[in-house]
């Protein structure tokens, strides 16, 4: 990212909005503009290897693990607005683990760029099923979508739901019940 260039764009919107670039209160805007941008989409420079960081560990264990409740927050790709919401993942494993810790940072990595959060859905959980190579995955996030809350049809009760399944939770009805049961109950926490 070419943060002067940035910064440049900024300015110029701003006057295209009958701004003073000059004026106090935005004098530093761009540059905290380009800033916001830089960290904003970081997902986009992270390497999945070094956010794994060697913790997918051999382990005979084979029952549902689930973390929910994951915050998270990314740019709408139409209008780069922001929507924000909770993951919940889940996934079967087949011999092989993966530290907790790994799962919101999964989840960080690609909501750090500009999304759609049917994308990003899929996207955290091909990249589990990829890794892991375990019997099933299950992604479902409930997020709050600005652009629907503050321009548009301004509804600003409405959340939007995403569920990926892969492997036994695609198959199983059962299975995809006990962890969409699961994931409805608030954490006691």
């Amino acid at each position: 990212m070419n943060h002067t260039r940035i910064e440049r764009i900024v300015g110029q919107l701003l006057e295209e909005l009958e701004e003073n670039p000059n004026r106090e209160g935005l004098r530093s805007t761009p540059a905290r503009v380009a800033r916001m941008y830089k960290f904003l989409t970081k997902g986009y420079n992270e390497d999945l290897t070094k956010v794994l960081n060697g913790a997918v560990f051999k382990e005979e264990y084979s029952e549902m693990v689930i973390v929910k409740d994951i915050d998270f927050f990314s740019l709408c790709e139409h209008h780069l607005i922001p929507f924000f919401g909770k993951c919940h993942i889940a996934y079967i494993p087949n011999g092989r683990i993966i530290g907790l810790s790994k799962l919101p940072r999964i989840v960080e990595m690609f909501a750090r760029r500009l999304q759609v959060q049917e994308r990003m859905t899929n996207q955290i959980a091909q990249t589990l099923f990829k890794v892991l190579k375990p019997q099933g995955v299950a992604v479902v996030m409930e997020a709050r979508h600005l652009c629907m809350v503050m321009r548009g049809v301004e509804k600003q009760n409405s959340t939007a739901t995403t569920s990926a399944m892969f492997g036994t939770f695609r198959k199983d009805v059962k299975t995809r019940t006990e962890f969409l049961t699961l994931v409805q109950h608030p954490s006691r926490f």
